[in-house]
């Protein structure tokens, strides 16, 4: 499991998805996740469904490596999906089984939940898979500038947000070598009741405590060596620039959300149902 997570990770690529400024990214990324919270029947999904695979298609970035961060959300995905559906009434009753009941309403919200839910993880994890760490801060630092008039420090707060994407893949690979040399001297792992499998678990952590702390000194240390003062005077080896194919993306994500909106809310809702 520990391999199949992939926030944080980058594949590199030539596609115009690769090629957009971070901003468009981030804005569209954002505009997307909402868009699937505002309408709630099938046009709107098969638009949303459309719009996604068209840009995994354009990143030429492998449909495998975005569905393989689906993997650790499977228990939520399952907790979320058995909730919706035995714990929301409305409908005709579909099945009833001693106090569990299934109607209409429930198995509709929580198959629209569980596609909200793996669209959310596809939409982001194509947004970090496109973006390169540096690309991510800069772009946070340009969108959140504004907020440096009422003295909120931007600029760190884009840093330790860059630190932290670029720390997970490189924890997960630690916390792998660590429990391979556990799992190699005999340690246990996989067997045992819930509180065996956590005290197994003590091995793991105390050693990938510290090293993540030990990371963390040296990379202190290095940017103090290279006398980093924050991001007062500092200047950008390749500021952001808006160009043309970013308005035209802008303009894409926009149309997008007003078709998909327009298709959830307004085409005939019992037409569409189960």
């Amino acid at each position: 499991m520990i391999r199949d997570i992939t926030i944080g990770q980058y594949y590199p690529a030539q596609s115009p998805i690769h090629k957009l400024d971070p901003r468009v990214k981030i804005v569209s990324t954002l505009l997307y996740l909402i868009s699937l919270f505002l309408f709630r029947s099938v046009p709107g999904y098969l638009v949303a469904t459309i719009f996604l695979f068209g840009c995994i298609g354009l990143s030429k970035v492998p449909v495998k490596f975005i569905l393989k961060g689906l993997k650790p959300i499977f228990i939520l995905l399952l907790i979320t999906i058995l909730f919706n559906l035995f714990l929301t009434t409305g409908g005709r009753t579909l099945l009833h089984v001693w106090v569990f009941r299934v109607t209409e309403e429930g198995l509709r919200t929580a198959v629209y939940m569980a596609i909200r839910l793996i669209y959310l993880i596809m939409g982001a994890s194509l947004m970090t898979f496109t973006t390169t760490p540096t690309a991510l801060t800069d772009a946070i630092e340009s969108l959140l500038k504004p907020l440096n008039r009422v003295h909120v420090p931007v600029h760190e707060i884009a840093m330790m947000m860059s630190i932290a994407l670029r720390f997970i893949p490189i924890l997960l690979e630690e916390t792998d070598k660590i429990m391979k040399a556990q799992i190699a001297r005999g340690a246990d792992l996989d067997s045992g009741n819930i509180i065996q499998k956590a005290k197994a678990m003590i091995p793991i952590l105390v050693p990938l405590f510290v090293s993540a702390f030990r990371r963390a000194n040296d990379l202190a240390m290095a940017m103090e060596s290279r006398c980093y003062r924050g991001g007062e005077g500092r200047t950008k080896m390749k500021p952001l620039v808006y160009s043309g194919r970013d308005i035209r993306a802008y303009v894409i994500v926009i149309v997008y959300v007003v078709v998909a909106v327009a298709a959830g809310r307004f085409l005939p809702f019992h037409v569409w149902i189960f």
